[in-house]
């Protein structure tokens, strides 16, 4: 290979066209206050430039900016590996930040009742979409049938979930544009954050005359994070370096148990790869424990990972994965799509919102609206766009809202693994996947109010 090779400057070149679509979405956002006041990430929004790009230079060439050479000749397949990948070190990074292990009894069981609100708002995406696409693929036009059960990885996952459960649709069952219906979805999940998010934002601020409250300094931050435990920030080697070593090699690890599992088990590869995050997650929690361990014997005497770090890397990765999920989306591949992604967007949205109202209402009495605003945010867009909507009700993060969203991905992957499970075989059978969905969000209610189910019970008695 040598340097003038496009495959040596195409990769990079596709990697400086992200970062410039979130300048320019940054940029675009400090000038205009429609856009500043309309809640959209950025990310979101960097997306939308580069596709608009992209979709200009289509109309006068005739070809996608994203196969010229200058993209490597295969920029669209760059753009997917950097959301497969970004995924997984966003979740990767999120594992070492500190948890909360001091927590009383009763937050203890409103971060639980958090991570099972979470699974539960997916099987109202799963069953929502799986049994529109279903209907639909039946009585109005010839869509996959199962293609509906990539709303709850579009809406409640974001970006890299939903093209990895679009790309398995694709390669395995032959739904064609899986991975494009994926990512659309996602993207209109973050339109349904954004629009949602700002209409019920501005109807609480009519109703209270709420007043947005300015947040601390970036300084401010930086002094929190360093306490006298932890490594120097600039030392023989920066804090920055070691905390993406830690990321790095524990994606390292993961890969060489994704590679030895998928060659065990040849005729679920495209399954277990698509399970990248969840074993990173299970590899980087392995890891800390570890380095617990050798701090606790002294071995270790300093504390190595930093959760300031940590967050701006979680923050890097997931602003990467959406911007390059949205400027993946091949549109040649969406024509026929575009009025089931519509119904089952919209549908899905709202019935996002109204469970998540209830569940508040009845389960999060004292931070009602915050614990509402933040959960729909974080299941229709990314954990971010929660926090920003969150950040209008709660620039302090005086409720412990946030601390709920943190905490519950425990309870969230323990109990949403058999949706990632049955997702993966939905196509084979749609209607029986339907039903075990129905079937597992009534057990998850269940458990969700039992305190008032359990308690109106022993009443009657």
């Amino acid at each position: 290979m040598n340097f003038w090779d496009v495959e040596v400057w195409g990769g990079m070149n596709v990697f400086a066209m992200l970062l410039l679509g979130l300048l320019m979405a940054s940029l675009l956002k400090k000038a205009f206050r429609v856009l500043r006041e309309s809640l959209m990430p950025t990310a979101v929004l960097g997306g939308f430039i580069l596709l608009g790009i992209s979709g200009i230079y289509m109309a006068f060439s005739g070809k996608s900016m994203f196969y010229t050479k200058f993209m490597g000749g295969n920029g669209f397949d760059i753009l997917e590996m950097i959301t497969y990948h970004a995924l997984a070190l966003g979740f990767i990074a999120s594992t070492f930040e500190s948890a909360d292990n001091n927590a009383s009894a009763k937050r203890k069981i409103e971060i639980f009742n958090t991570g099972v609100t979470t699974v539960s708002t997916y099987l109202v995406q799963a069953i929502t979409g799986l049994g529109l696409t279903i209907l639909i693929s039946k009585f109005l036009t010839d869509i996959f049938p199962a293609a509906g059960m990539i709303l709850p990885f579009g809406y409640g996952q974001g970006t890299g979930q939903a093209m990895n459960y679009g790309g398995i649709y694709e390669t395995q069952y032959g739904f064609v544009g899986g991975k494009s219906f994926g990512l659309a979805i996602a993207t209109m999940g973050f339109l349904s954050a954004s629009i949602g998010g700002v209409l019920y934002l501005s109807w609480l601020k009519r109703k209270n005359n709420l007043k947005r409250q300015e947040t601390g300094s970036v300084r401010e931050e930086i002094e929190k994070a360093y306490g006298q435990d932890e490594i120097p920030l600039f030392e023989n080697m920066d804090t920055l370096t070691v905390q993406i070593a830690f990321i790095l090699v524990s994606y390292m690890i993961t890969y060489g148990l994704i590679y030895v599992i998928g060659e065990s088990v040849p005729g679920l590869k495209s399954i277990i790869y698509g399970f990248n995050f969840l074993i990173g997650v299970l590899v980087a929690t392995g890891m800390k424990k570890l380095l617990a361990i050798l701090e606790k014997k002294k071995i270790l005497k300093k504390h190595y990972v930093n959760d300031f770090m940590m967050i701006r890397l979680r923050n890097v990765f997931y602003d990467i994965m959406v911007v390059a999920g949205i400027a993946a989306i091949r549109i040649s591949t969406m024509k026929g799509y575009i009025g089931v992604l519509l119904i089952i967007g919209v549908v899905g949205a709202v019935l996002t919102f109204l469970y998540n109202w209830i569940v508040s209402r009845v389960l999060f009495k004292d931070y009602q609206d915050e614990q509402l605003v933040a959960m729909y945010g974080m299941l229709t867009g990314t954990a971010s766009t929660g926090i920003v909507l969150l950040r209008e009700l709660d620039v302090e993060f005086k409720t412990p809202v946030s601390d709920n969203m943190v905490y519950q991905n425990f309870p969230a992957i323990i109990f949403g693994l058999p949706l990632m499970l049955i997702a993966a075989q939905a196509p084979e059978n749609p209607i029986g996947t339907l039903l075990i969905a129905v079937a597992f969000f009534a057990v998850l209610n269940i458990i969700l109010f039992r305190a008032q189910i359990f308690k109106r019970s022993k009443k009657k008695k």
